[in-house]
């Protein structure tokens, strides 16, 4: 089977995606309720009853807030890094099955070969994950991966490396300065935690990063988590019109079509 993908949702109120190898069905966060989450699996045939695990990036609910109903699934396994876990156990009234690693390490869940990596954002400890699955020059199972990086004010020299060595790079492109900076509803003090160096990638600092990562590995890039009222999807292409790679830009709120590679 190949690698199958799916963002559910992504954007400021929900953030989660679906991923599937031969061996494992997972989601990358779960920021909408368990109801929606079943929701969405369900335009792809699937459902929260055939979920293996969820791997956390961090805290803030909308990547996090499906969690308080997973009581009814306690066959999924969680991972995060004990910080996150502590910080979102602390607002559950059940105990989900919870599988600590330490921020960094590489590690295995069924057919998945895990990276995990810091990422600089305003949460405890926020995380990216890079997904490797298959094996080298085996032709009925190749070796794929994805790179899932959101919620980030700026990339360290880690970050590019794990960019570089993926075929399917999901990266947040969060916000218009122009918008932000025009917007009458968030005050300074909010708009200077977004375009700080704990908050989040702009549209250019999006196309700058890719434009100096550049790989020829990519089979696709995703500009995910756009503010619904600090950017939209034309001023992201505005911004990125020059990218030379296959990209999708995830309007705020939306999913994306499935992706077999």
């Amino acid at each position: 089977m190949p690698l199958r993908f799916r963002i559910l949702g992504s954007g400021s109120s929900g953030n989660a995606a679906f991923l599937q190898t031969d061996g494992a069905r997972i989601l990358v966060d779960a920021g909408f309720s368990a109801r929606r989450l079943d929701e969405m699996l369900a335009e792809c045939g699937e459902s929260l009853a055939r979920i293996d695990a969820i791997f956390l990036t961090h805290e803030h609910g909308d990547h996090a807030a499906g969690l308080s109903g997973l009581k009814k699934h306690p066959h999924i396994r969680v991972f995060a890094n004990p910080a996150t876990a502590r910080t979102v156990q602390a607002g559950l009234k059940h105990r989900p099955d919870w599988q600590l690693f330490e921020t960094g390490a590489v590690f295995r869940f069924r057919d998945l070969e895990i990276h995990s990596f810091s990422v600089p954002h305003d949460a405890q400890e926020p995380v990216g994950f890079r997904f490797i699955t298959g094996q080298d020059d085996d032709l009925f199972s190749p070796r794929r991966s994805l790179t899932w990086v959101t919620d980030l004010g700026y990339a360290p020299a880690h970050v590019h490396e794990h960019l570089r060595e993926s075929d399917i790079v999901v990266i947040e492109s969060n916000y218009c300065a122009q918008l932000l900076q025009a917007d009458t509803r968030r005050p300074w003090s909010v708009k200077q935690r977004i375009n700080g160096r704990h908050g989040h990638l702009s549209n250019d600092h999006a196309r700058e990063l890719l434009e100096a990562v550049a790989s020829p590995r990519w089979r696709h890039v995703f500009l995910a988590h756009l503010s619904r009222d600090c950017n939209s999807v034309a001023a992201v292409q505005a911004a990125c019109v020059s990218l030379r790679c296959p990209f999708s830009i995830v309007a705020p709120g939306a999913g994306t079509p499935l992706l077999e590679l």
